[in-house]
């Protein structure tokens, strides 16, 4: 689904990732870890088309991040959703509208996809805040919603960026559920994380491939984490 092969990506002159290659499978969960400043945030968003790699090629379903047409980019983006680290929403608009926002953008909001909002509002545990705004949302909340927002036009591959990082182990242990649950669905999920207990308690319930960035390269972490 997203290849990358021989990837480097330098930033304001120095190297911050080097000869990376790593085939993202159909269905498969990963995580990404590494120390702060190893460039976890850079890859995912190499593996999104955010950015463009210095050296080597990325594929993303098929096609050649260099030679994407609008329309390519168009598909690529329903295809990948994505849980950014800051949740950045629109203060003034409610938790359903920001949920519903990327449907509106793209022309496909429909009275059905009101009926499929509420479901994912109820899946997340989010009805009773539906008509809330960001600021009065709590930092679990604000995660929830971002999980949904980033999985409402049904995408095939979810990137989440540190998505238990300012969250307590409680609410910790119910995103990496919801993570489970979609990854049971059929989609591709990788996580960028490096907290190593929510590490170890998904590996207990799924077969989840550890990456690590360590001295600007990828590498498969051992058993032992």
């Amino acid at each position: 689904m997203i290849e990358l092969e021989n990837v480097a990506y330098s930033y304001g002159g120095g190297e911050l990732l080097s000869d990376m290659s790593l085939s993202i499978s159909s269905g498969a969960f990963y995580f990404l870890t590494g120390p702060s400043g190893a460039g976890k945030t850079t890859f995912l968003k190499l593996c999104y088309g955010a950015l463009v790699p210095t050296v080597g090629q990325i594929r993303i379903f098929g096609n050649d991040v260099r030679s994407m047409s609008r329309d390519d980019v168009a598909v690529m983006r329903r295809r990948i959703g994505v849980v950014h680290q800051d949740c950045q929403f629109i203060d003034h608009m409610s938790v359903q509208d920001n949920i519903a926002l990327p449907l509106a953008v793209s022309g496909n909001k429909t009275l059905a996809e009101d009926a499929n909002i509420k479901e994912l509002l109820a899946w997340v545990g989010l009805t009773k805040r539906a008509k809330a705004f960001p600021p009065e949302l709590s930092g679990g909340e604000r995660q929830r919603a971002a999980l949904a927002r980033a999985i409402i036009m049904s995408p095939d591959v979810i990137l989440a960026d540190e998505p238990t990082g300012n969250v307590d182990w409680e609410m910790s242990e119910r995103l990496l559920q919801l993570l489970l649950e979609l990854n049971r669905m059929g989609k591709t999920v990788l996580i960028a994380s490096h907290d190593l207990s929510l590490i170890r308690s998904a590996k207990s319930q799924v077969q989840a491939r550890v990456l690590r960035i360590s001295n600007r390269r990828l590498q498969l972490a051992g058993a032992n984490l």
